[in-house]
């Protein structure tokens, strides 16, 4: 697995530590050092079956401070994509990406479920 995150954020923290104590094996990605590409994005967004917005970093200040909550209703999927791909503070943290799943924000339950 991979296990995408930003290492000054505490729901990060706490995803990681949550993995640690249940001895799961996964590489780390700092979203900050390495963006996700708009390949890899696209990629995840089909695996998850999530709606694209859940990938959005809604707490972040580029998010706001670009208007996203007003502008991403009124872009196409590709544009939506394209614009997680140019910052990865715009994208929902942490990822766990494995083998057939991609969870984006660590919800527990959902963790488990899939571990």
């Amino acid at each position: 697995m991979t296990f995408v995150c930003y290492s000054k954020c505490s729901t990060c923290q706490r995803a990681q530590k949550w993995l640690d104590e249940r001895k799961a094996r996964y590489d780390i990605r700092d979203i900050k050092l390495q963006n996700p590409s708009y390949e890899e994005l696209c990629e995840w967004h089909k695996i998850s079956g999530l709606p694209l917005k859940r990938f959005f970093n809604t707490s972040d200040l580029l998010y706001k401070s670009l208007a996203l909550k007003e502008k991403l209703p009124a872009m196409g999927e590709e544009e939506q994509l394209r614009l997680l791909a140019t910052d990865g503070m715009l994208v929902k943290r942490p990822l766990l990406i494995g083998d057939g799943f991609v969870l984006a924000g660590f919800k527990e339950s959902e963790w488990a479920e899939k571990l």
